[in-house]
């Protein structure tokens, strides 16, 4: 069960590096308020928050 746990750990670090990443070279644009909201958000609720990013933030 261990790796099970590793393997989500390192699956939802990846979904925050990506939200991350993408804010800073994709959305140059955005609001600085509203990076900080979406890294925020998507450190709070890692897949949930970048599925939301995808649909909902990502221009």
């Amino acid at each position: 069960m261990s790796m099970l746990y590793n393997i989500w750990g390192l699956i939802v670090l990846a979904s925050f590096i990506w939200v991350v990443y993408d804010i800073f070279t994709n959305n140059k644009g955005l609001d600085p308020i509203k990076k900080a909201l979406w890294i925020i958000v998507a450190f709070l609720f890692g897949i949930l928050g970048a599925a939301a990013y995808y649909f909902l933030g990502k221009k």
